[in-house]
């Protein structure tokens, strides 16, 4: 399955430490070869991935490719993001 990256998610990338930045390449080859699992509510077309205890992905999945929306590094930026939806 392809995995694409969107401007924000690469961008989020560079701003993240080696460490972290190799976790989250790490979890988007999981996520292209394990079906979806948590789906976000609110009927959100997304789907989250738990990277780290705070570190979260965003993705979702179209014509057989897995789109990596963001790249969260911590909590604080995931809570934000995902009340603005409510």
């Amino acid at each position: 399955m392809k995995i694409l990256f969107s401007a924000k998610a690469e961008k989020e990338l560079e701003d993240a430490e080696g460490a972290l930045r190799k976790l989250f390449f790490e979890h988007a080859k999981k996520i292209a070869s394990i079906p979806p699992r948590r789906h976000l509510r609110f009927g959100l077309p997304f789907n989250v991935e738990e990277v780290t205890k705070q570190a979260r992905i965003v993705y979702s999945m179209e014509n057989g490719a897995c789109y990596i929306l963001h790249c969260f590094k911590n909590h604080k930026e995931y809570g934000r993001w995902y009340k603005s939806f409510k």
